[in-house]
């Protein structure tokens, strides 16, 4: 059954959460006109409180990019907040010099410039746009990019895509200072403290410092010890720029049927979906499908997506999904309603504490499409290792010092992160799609992905194909890791 022209405004509304409806991009042809996404301030109200924060969006207010698989991504992308920015496309597959990597792919854009991007839109999927430069990322610097299957156009199926985010009222750069040791609670928006002070509640101390290792440099590796989870506290946590004490609520039909599109948009938190009452089918992560899974509850690292398709009641009715910081009970969320349907408080608690995210659903993900058999041609270790003053390694260098990681158009390559730290990192590898292929040392056909947890003392392995020619950002995706030092490049060679 195709869908009404009801449905169809109510499931576009609700894709943007901004209660109007989200425009395609031009379809690519010949001479289409660019759509302008502009980076700018806005004020936002979160816990009674206000705060100036950040937001890419198009002329019309629409937040972020809407598009359809087979087209082109034509986009103008202007600055207008008065310091240097740059937005990176994450899940797309661009050419190197469109990626938006500050001194990597390209400049900073400058305060009132322009920069013009223009290539294939090959695959559809749930991805995201955040800056790459400095700290504006945790100003919720972000906005959805939805590339849309054209196959799925006459689907009775409402679309809701919601954004999770960790916000603090706090000065980023506080927050690093704090991370560093140049301040304390800096780290902890007041109520706690930074790496290399105590840890926050329940998650033991970072270690004291010791004698390197061999390889680490300049730098003095600390010395192992139990994991710990958080390093950065909070002052709310948002779904769709709301907390749970004013939630996003999104009209449905009664026995309709949903594809939430999730965004992991967080700096620092890794989260667990918790669909209470509902159940739901997972049919892709970080935008790609996988073998469909049924689930109440899923894990949520940085930076990852999850489709989950929705069957709804019957009934009248209103159904929260929360997302609950893992490690605590404090959650956040959104509410999906009928239009008579009641909808009660929810509390910004959840009953129980979340344990601590891992790799127990990535064991169990099948990657619809995997790779096609063949031999490795390259094969790469990342081993994680940190250092006092908040320094985070790749093979004992912080990006800048680092070794390359090289490899050859056509080759099939391997990269294995081995963590030895104290902390889960999700690895982001940008321009390509890469396979889960091992996790401690067995063997396994995986989800497609483009971010990966890689939990304390744990070892995971991925497989990509060589075809997207460039210099190519690897990094941990939690900020402020990244900013203490834990990027490194991949690059052809050849």
């Amino acid at each position: 059954m195709n869908l009404s022209r009801r449905r169809f405004l109510a499931a576009t509304a609700a894709t943007v959460g901004l209660g109007a409806a989200s425009p395609l991009l031009p379809s690519g042809a010949a001479g289409a006109a660019a759509t302008t996404l502009s980076v700018v301030r806005r004020p936002i109200q979160v816990l009674g409180k206000s705060a100036e924060m950040f937001d890419i969006v198009q002329a019309d207010g629409t937040r972020g990019v809407h598009a359809e698989a087979g087209g082109r991504f034509r986009v103008r992308l202007e600055n207008r907040i008065g310091e240097p920015t740059l937005i990176h496309w994450h899940g797309l597959t661009p050419p190197w010099r469109q990626d938006g990597v500050p001194d990597l792919s390209q400049p900073a854009l400058a305060p009132g410039k322009g920069y013009d991007y223009d290539f294939p839109l090959a695959r559809p999927g749930t991805h995201w746009m955040h800056s790459h430069l400095g700290l504006q990322e945790q100003r919720l610097m972000a906005a959805p990019l939805i590339v849309r299957d054209p196959a799925d156009k006459g689907a009775d199926v409402q679309e809701v895509v919601v954004m999770l985010h960790d916000f603090t009222f706090r000065d980023p750069a506080e927050i690093l200072a704090g991370l560093r040791g140049g301040g304390q609670g800096a780290a902890a928006g007041g109520h706690g403290a930074g790496h290399g002070q105590p840890a926050s509640a329940g998650h033991g101390a970072p270690p004291p410092a010791a004698a390197g290792h061999g390889g680490q440099g300049d730098h003095a590796a600390m010395a192992p010890a139990a994991a710990h989870l958080h390093d950065v506290e909070y002052d709310a946590f948002l779904a769709a720029d709301r907390s749970l004490d004013d939630p996003q609520v999104y009209r449905v039909e009664k026995g309709g049927r949903v594809r939430l599109r999730l965004i992991n948009a967080a700096t620092a938190t890794h989260f667990w979906i918790d669909l209470d009452r509902l159940h739901g089918r997972l049919v892709a992560v970080d935008g790609i499908a996988v073998v469909p899974m049924e689930g109440r509850r899923f894990e949520f690292a940085i930076a990852q997506r999850l489709d989950i398709l929705l069957q709804l009641p019957a009934e009248e009715g209103a159904w929260p999904v929360f997302a609950v910081r893992e490690g605590d009970v404090k959650r956040t969320g959104f509410v999906l309603a009928t239009k008579n349907g009641r909808i009660a408080r929810q509390a910004g608690e959840a009953h129980d504490k979340a344990d601590p995210v891992g790799l127990g659903l990535e064991r169990r993900l099948r990657a619809a499409a995997p790779l096609a058999p063949r031999a490795v041609d390259r094969s790469h270790t990342l081993t994680f290792t940190e250092a006092p003053g908040y320094v985070w390694m790749l093979n004992g260098k912080v990006h800048g010092e680092h070794a390359p990681l090289a490899v050859r158009q056509g080759e099939r390559v391997e990269i294995t992160f081995v963590d030895q730290t104290t902390m889960a990192h999700p690895m982001h590898l940008h321009g390509h799609p890469f396979q889960v292929v091992a996790i401690d040392g067995h063997r396994l056909a995986g989800a497609m992905r483009d971010t990966v947890l890689v939990p304390n003392r744990g070892r995971v392995t991925i497989a990509f194909d060589a075809v997207n020619p460039g210099k190519w950002a690897l990094h941990c995706h939690h900020l402020y890791h990244m900013a203490g030092g834990m990027m490194t490049t991949v690059e052809y060679v050849g």
